[in-house]
């Protein structure tokens, strides 16, 4: 993907992780096995409870509806880093009846299978079969995406700041420089590179991208088929092994007790430093309130902020990791960790997924 100066002007950062992308590439990984070490607990969580609802047979047709494969329909994902789940799927369903006889006919032309008599009435634009997809991916995200949102919304304001500390410091290349970290990565002299599993360039025509963090997307990064459409680069967060067990201990861990959930789960999502406006939307609170949360971390020598132009990071301290860790118990002594004299006290979808381009059978663990 090659850049214009204007291109690069118009670069921009979505909020957040997008409902309906982090959807079909859930679908995705609940069909092949990649990132068994990060994903597997996750599968095999989901598997369980989709089998508990009753929605095991729901999410198997949408996973023939968006397969692990050489391509899957640009309608089944409209957003641009969207945060409501409601709007996206109503993008989705207002999706014109040519647009959905065009994708999905070229989604069993990849297949090469029979098209069943749901997707050919889906083609039509049929009214009831529309809104029962979006009952189905309503049900499917209450189940596979949105008890995990706390952790994938953190992920993500965690990139955005990076990315936002990159562009000030080294203007809009840097939001791109960063990329080098991901494995097969590379932006040098205006071109990304990028491991996507065919070749293809992706021409922005002097149209403004917009770089959509996905908590599901694995090592390849994704854009739409379709280049009429606005041009999105999905590209992954890479969270490490043990994320889901991290998750599991916030509410009643024994940290959680001590300092209360919230402070809790601020003090894990400290990874790499943060703002405080980065931390109030991972956690779904009023900017101030995520602000007391820091000074009371702060005050009690679990995390630093340093102010940098107009924003402030937080970081958790030495203090804070063991507290993490269980090296600290409610009977310990602690050590305040000493701030540094005069410191301020604030702070391409491409035709696939996960490098496959192989059809692949349903594997819900």
């Amino acid at each position: 993907m090659d850049f214009t100066s204007q291109e690069l002007v118009r670069l921009r950062v979505a909020t957040s992780v997008d409902p309906l992308w982090e959807i079909a590439l859930s679908l995705h990984l609940l069909q092949n096995r990649t990132a068994p070490l990060t994903f597997g607990p996750w599968r095999r969580e989901v598997g369980a409870a989709l089998r508990r609802t009753g929605l095991l047979p729901a999410a198997h047709d949408l996973m023939r509806l968006c397969p692990d494969g050489a391509y899957f329909p640009d309608f089944l994902t409209p957003g641009r880093g969207d945060l409501d789940i409601e709007a996206g799927l109503d993008r989705l369903l207002a999706t014109p009846r040519r647009r959905l006889l065009a994708e999905l006919t070229r989604l069993h032309t990849h297949t090469r299978g029979p098209v069943p008599p749901g997707v050919r009435l889906l083609a039509d634009g049929c009214p009831q079969t529309l809104r029962r997809l979006g009952d189905s991916l309503r049900a499917y995200y209450r189940v596979a995406v949105e008890p995990y949102l706390p952790a994938m919304r953190a992920h993500a304001a965690s990139d955005r700041a990076q990315r936002a500390e990159a562009a000030l410091t080294h203007g809009a290349e840097g939001m791109l420089t960063g990329y080098d970290d991901l494995p097969g990565w590379e932006y040098r002299h205006g071109r990304l590179r990028a491991p996507y599993p065919v070749d293809r360039e992706l021409l922005l025509r002097g149209r403004a991208l917009t770089l959509v963090p996905a908590f599901f997307c694995v090592r390849a990064p994704l854009a739409l088929v379709n280049e009429s459409l606005p041009p999105v680069l999905v590209h992954p967060l890479a969270p490490t092994p043990g994320w889901l067990e991290r998750r599991r201990g916030t509410p009643t861990g024994p940290v959680a007790q001590l300092i209360g959930p919230s402070r809790a789960e601020l003090l894990r999502m400290l990874d790499r430093p943060m703002t405080t406006t980065d931390l109030a939307v991972a956690l779904r609170l009023a900017p101030s309130t995520a602000s007391r949360h820091a000074s009371v971390l702060r005050d009690a020598g679990l995390l630093l902020s340093r102010r940098e132009g107009v924003r402030v990071l937080h970081r958790r301290t030495r203090l804070g990791e063991a507290l993490l860790d269980g090296a600290l118990t409610v009977g310990s002594r602690w050590e305040k960790v000493s701030t540094p004299p005069g410191a301020r006290h604030a702070a391409i979808r491409g035709n696939s997924s996960a490098g496959s381009v192989n059809q692949r059978a349903p594997q819900v663990e």
